[in-house]
């Protein structure tokens, strides 16, 4: 007894100091991101995006942390690259992957040398970024297409399963997959709309071998009645989207 009286003092210090420490962490983490986010060299149009999108309680919900390795799932022009990278900081890296007829040469270099730490990936992920090496992973708006299928690909669940297996294989044990699209309903075109159910994503993020361990409503729009197009001029920018975190297990 007089033993755990000692230690109590102890362990309640210790656990002040580590969370302290989390706190700091996080706190250097939002001021870098405020200010990579409001650089003048950043497209006023990107700028114009983070109202509704919410980067960086974005980047806290998938837990991404300062010097951990990242990638950007189909990237497109590359808005969640900068998020990352502002995330990740200096001492971090993000693969930012794209299809090679998504990208845009000059605008991806220009990108790229402005962040600093950013790798371009052209091709098959595995084949480019090394098996186990990677603390995060997120797709943005874009698991619909691989599942409603795009650019003469096949559709379908097991496309879905066998690119998030794709990712499985980049990530560390315990890695995160970040999910966000589009909510779908049943009945309606979804792949004309461009959106997918939410149990479609679910169903092919376990059937790849993730854990789902947190689903938010950070970007949920209850105005939006998920019969529009997602580019739809009433809708585009302000869909309501599901967004999961999942893990790969330790």
């Amino acid at each position: 007894m007089r033993m755990r009286q000692q230690l109590l003092p102890w362990l309640t210090f210790t656990l002040a100091a580590v969370l302290a420490q989390v706190a700091h962490a996080q706190d250097e983490q939002v001021t870098r991101m405020r200010a990579a986010l409001a650089a003048p060299a950043r497209p006023a149009e990107n700028k114009a995006r983070d109202a509704a999108r919410k980067p960086i309680e974005t980047v806290q919900f998938f837990g991404i942390k300062t010097g951990q390795t990242s990638m950007d799932l189909i990237a497109v022009g590359g808005w969640f690259t900068e998020v990352l990278s502002a995330a990740v900081g200096p001492s971090g890296k993000v693969y930012s992957q794209n299809p090679p007829f998504l990208v845009n040469a000059d605008a991806e270099k220009a990108l790229f040398d402005r962040l600093g730490n950013v790798q371009a990936v052209h091709e098959r992920i595995d084949q480019v970024v090394p098996a186990g090496s990677v603390d995060a992973a997120v797709t943005a708006m874009n698991l619909h297409d691989i599942y409603n299928g795009y650019a003469g690909q096949a559709g379908g669940e097991q496309p879905a399963v066998d690119f998030l297996k794709a990712v499985y294989a980049t990530l560390k044990p315990g890695g995160v997959l970040g999910v966000i699209d589009h909510v779908g309903v049943a009945g309606k075109d979804n792949a004309m709309l461009h959106r997918m159910l939410p149990q479609q994503a679910r169903d092919a993020i376990t059937k790849a071998g993730f854990t789902i361990e947190a689903e938010s409503t950070l970007l949920a729009n209850p105005a939006d009645d998920h019969t529009k197009g997602v580019f739809d001029p009433s809708i585009m920018g302000h869909t309501d989207q599901f967004m999961f975190r999942a893990r790969k297990p330790r």
